[in-house]
């Protein structure tokens, strides 16, 4: 049995990880640079990066082959792109971009400290009406962890608001 730190270490071994600095420095040297987010719906509507993509990590697989009804016809045509995997702390992007691989993506990789170093070394965060979003609101959305705000507090059922 592997726990699921033990699962990141080895699957970071196989894969390539770059920083947020470097990312936006790729966006800037390549315009068909894909940024594929993979957390949850509610985490993306909360805070994103301009011009993501997200597929949630529960569906990435299915949504990479075109004979699967969440297929997402860019991210099957991608497979040649520079393709750049994130998620909140850089754990689960890990595991997606090596995904990814074993399915064919030749140009992958996963954001190391995901959206939280992002928002630390203070690059813009997005909510759904393309407005920046302050990074003390996003530092306390990330303290509370997922998708706290829309949650109940037994953290198992979404509470209609």
């Amino acid at each position: 049995m592997k726990t699921f730190k033990q699962l990141i270490e080895a699957a970071s071994k196989d894969i390539k990880e770059v920083f947020p600095w470097d990312v936006e420095v790729r966006r800037e040297e390549n315009k068909d640079l894909l940024i594929l987010d993979i957390r949850e719906e509610c985490e993306f509507s909360a805070y994103h990066i301009k011009h993501s993509m997200l597929v949630p990590r529960g569906i990435l697989e299915t949504a990479c082959e075109e004979e699967y009804e969440d297929a997402v016809p860019e991210l099957i045509e991608a497979r040649d792109r520079e393709i750049v995997v994130i998620c909140r702390s850089g754990n689960r992007s890990v595991l997606a971009a090596q995904t990814m691989q074993w399915l064919g993506y030749n140009n992958v990789s996963s954001m190391k400290t995901g959206l939280r170093g992002w928002n630390d070394y203070e690059l813009p965060l997005y909510n759904l009406r393309h407005e920046v979003v302050d990074p003390d609101d996003v530092e306390e959305m990330l303290a509370a962890g997922f998708c706290s705000t829309m949650m109940h507090p037994d953290r198992r059922t979404i509470v209609d608001e």
